[in-house]
């Protein structure tokens, strides 16, 4: 089976995208970290791109999916993957068409804007020991201190209201029309991203077997 993970950002794709890689046995790839791993092992397309990410530039489609055929050639793939954050854009999907990468089944994990900044914005992370909090959903026993270490918690830069909400905005212009895109090839599964992270998944596994047949 080749997945992909559709979703706002804080949407629950990495989490999901976890389970189902341990469930069916297949391996979750993220570009970003191709892209590292790349660079780091100083492959011909691991240096093109370093050129770029150095520069502060996007690197192109062409390198990215370029390392995406490569990584998707390895034996591990062979029963099917999981994208997890590409492709971004509907020419970036065109791109892996036009490669020969298909997909299977496009899962988009809906949840309204509202929760997604409430989700977001209410994250917090140790300073010292990188345990994670959330006012909401896991308040730390003192506010603004560690349970385990008694360190400082702190909000990451871009989990703050104003860049959440500028983030969902690029994701509904420039990511979400990827929905339609896979709507008209019959490959997309739409599945309700704010109940319980079991029944979610439980909804995606019953849509995959559903495909599999």
């Amino acid at each position: 089976m080749n997945l992909m993970f559709l979703g706002a950002p804080g949407a629950g794709k990495g989490t999901q995208a976890e389970v189902i890689s341990d469930h069916y046995r297949i391996p979750s790839i993220s570009t970003g970290v191709l892209l590292r791993e790349a660079k780091e092992r100083g492959t011909e397309l691991g240096l093109r791109a370093k050129t770029y990410m150095e520069a502060g530039q996007l690197v192109p489609d062409e390198i990215v999916v370029g390392m995406l055929k490569e990584r998707l050639s390895a034996p591990d793939c062979a029963n099917g993957f999981i994208l997890d954050g590409f492709p971004r854009t509907v020419p970036q999907a065109e791109v892996l068409d036009k490669m020969g990468v298909s997909m299977d089944l496009v899962i988009s994990i809906e949840v309204r804007d509202e929760a997604i900044v409430e989700r977001m914005s209410g994250r917090s992370l140790c300073a010292s020991c990188g345990a994670s909090y959330h006012t909401k959903f896991k308040p730390s026993a003192k506010p603004g201190v560690c349970d385990r270490c008694g360190g400082e918690l702190k909000v990451r830069a871009d989990d703050k209201p104003e860049v959440v909400q500028s983030r969902l905005t690029v994701y509904h212009e420039q990511t979400e029309p990827l929905k339609d895109f896979y709507e008209k090839k019959g490959k997309l599964f739409l599945v309700n991203g704010e109940g319980a992270i079991e029944d979610i998944t439980a909804a995606i596994t019953e849509a995959i077997d559903k495909v599999k047949g």
